[in-house]
């Protein structure tokens, strides 16, 4: 499968018209429903191919946050054969109490794979966690960047940033 043919899967599987408040808080007129391209396997495998590609020869881990970038970062782990770790949104409040599930090293070289990118904030925190604990984030990957600020918010905050696709990609908005 090309580029172009999953680009048209994902927007048939993911694209919402209607009345939207987005993660951000933002309004919006059409939503890309993540789960409905992250639980198909033929488009779930093909991202994990193009999501290895964005692994360095440096890169030692994967890492993904809740909820959306765990079957991402799992696709990719198993496309590189690289560990990943889900990074939590809060830590746990009973048992091991972890921010992060599976194990992250200091020193390790994370590949941050993320869902859908408008503004940044949930990746952004994610990646603040990860150099908190003395890991690296080498790059940001989203599969779609709705070009709403998110590159520029990620790229301010020091992280490099590239996305498999654009909404435009997808045929969406202003190109």
């Amino acid at each position: 499968m090309d580029r172009a043919e999953l680009a048209r899967m994902i927007k048939s599987a993911a694209y919402l018209e209607g009345d939207f408040t987005l993660r951000s808080g933002r309004k919006s007129t059409y939503y890309l429903d993540k789960y409905r391209f992250e639980t198909q396997p033929v488009i779930l495998a093909a991202l994990g191919r193009l999501f290895a590609e964005h692994a360095g020869s440096t890169t030692t881990l994967i890492a993904g946050a809740e909820l959306g970038g765990v079957a991402l970062a799992a696709a990719t782990s198993l496309a590189t054969g690289k560990p990943f770790i889900i990074v939590r949104n809060a830590k746990k409040d009973y048992g091991t109490s972890n921010l992060f599930e599976g194990v992250l090293k200091k020193g390790d070289r994370v590949l941050l794979v993320e869902d859908i990118a408008t503004t940044g904030g949930q990746v952004l925190e994610a990646a603040t966690a990860i150099t908190d604990a003395g890991a690296s984030v080498e790059r940001i990957v989203a599969v779609i960047d709705r070009r709403e600020g998110a590159r520029q918010n990620i790229e301010s905050a020091g992280f490099r940033f590239e996305s498999l696709f654009t909404t435009a990609d997808l045929g969406i908005g202003p190109s």
